[in-house]
């Protein structure tokens, strides 16, 4: 049975309540929270709780990666007592984004010079806004043609204009950049499909171009709508530039194997399938450690948490390196007191 409905989630929002960054507020009798920039997503936040009786705990949530582009840094990483951090990338290094950039500009030159198209499956919100924004940074300098860039998503559609309607949360350089030029994050390189029988439209036309939709692991959304059409033709790319769990269309596409199954049958993978993880907003294990080692000495115990077991204790493993006494993968119902 699902944890909660559609109406759950309605009534949830309805409570919700506007806090900025660094401000602290009390949410219950004697205890405090504090929200602090994370970095991953627009609007994602680091939570900071004290308790009146001298206890305290950080939960990272997801956090961002140092030196990436639009959205504001991650903020430091409030010591406590427990820190509850995520380790989806323990124990990895991502390639440098300006590195991954170049790649995809490779793969879209020699991808057009067949006639073929792009298809880059991603998530609406994060990896959506971060490629888009590199295309057309790359079509406005001339390191690829210009060709039409369609991003088939609805949502992603609605979240760039929240991009937009939120200055406060995007880095310095970004907001510069929009004041100089209203459609910064998108304009007239960007065509944003919303209906479904635009979306059909767009699978049909012949030509070389770019088409970004979701599902970023191709499990589901427009995107397999696109691969149906393009997945067997030898002119065209598929370009991951997300996490791709184990057992999804994505995650089968990078086994060599010669078909990849989705819409309940087998395809022929024909097309060229590169895998492009530093796009990544997720931070990796040498952010892991700039975040969390000028804690070293003022925090009680770290879990690690939101990781494969491999990443996590290999994050683990670096964290007790460096002089963390208690680093703990906990399990699910452990209690741990916070003072």
């Amino acid at each position: 049975e699902p944890l909660y409905t559609r109406s759950d989630a309605d009534d949830a929002v309805a409570l919700a309540e506007a806090l900025p960054c660094g401000q602290r507020r009390e949410i219950l009798p004697g205890v405090y929270l504090t929200l602090i920039e994370a970095g991953h997503i627009l609007g994602s936040a680091i939570v900071h709780l004290t308790f009146t009786d001298g206890g305290s705990l950080t939960f990272t949530g997801d956090v961002g990666r140092r030196g990436m582009p639009i959205l504001r840094p991650t903020a430091a990483v409030p010591p406590a007592h427990t820190i509850i951090c995520e380790s989806t990338y323990g124990g990895h290094v991502h390639e440098p984004i300006e590195r991954t950039a170049l790649r995809l500009n490779d793969v879209v030159k020699r991808t057009f010079d067949r006639g073929g198209k792009v298809l880059i499956p991603a998530f609406s919100l994060g990896r959506t806004q971060l490629v888009v924004h590199f295309l057309c940074q790359a079509m406005r300098a001339g390191q690829i043609p210009r060709q039409p860039i369609v991003v088939d998503s609805p949502l992603a559609a609605k979240i760039a204009e929240v991009y937009r309607r939120h200055p406060e949360a995007l880095d310095p350089q970004t907001n510069r950049a929009l004041e100089e030029d209203p459609e910064y994050l998108g304009g007239p390189l960007v065509r944003y499909v919303r209906s479904y029988e635009e979306s059909l439209s767009v699978g049909s036309q012949a030509g070389p171009g770019i088409i970004v939709a979701s599902s970023g692991m191709c499990e589901a959304g427009r995107i397999v709508y696109h691969l149906k059409h393009h997945i067997d033709d030898p002119r065209s790319s598929v370009v991951l530039v997300s996490y791709q769990a184990y057992g999804t269309p994505g995650r089968n596409m990078l086994e060599n194997g010669p078909t990849v199954r989705f819409l309940g049958k087998e395809w022929n993978k024909w097309a060229e399938i590169v895998h492009l993880d530093g796009f990544s907003g997720h931070a990796d294990q040498e952010d892991f450690l700039a975040y969390l080692n000028p804690l070293v000495g003022k925090v009680k115990r770290v879990c690690l948490v939101h990781g494969e077991t491999m990443r996590s204790e290999a994050l683990a493993t670096a964290l007790r390196g460096v002089g963390f006494n208690e680093v703990m993968l906990p399990d699910a119902g452990m209690r741990l007191g916070l003072g």
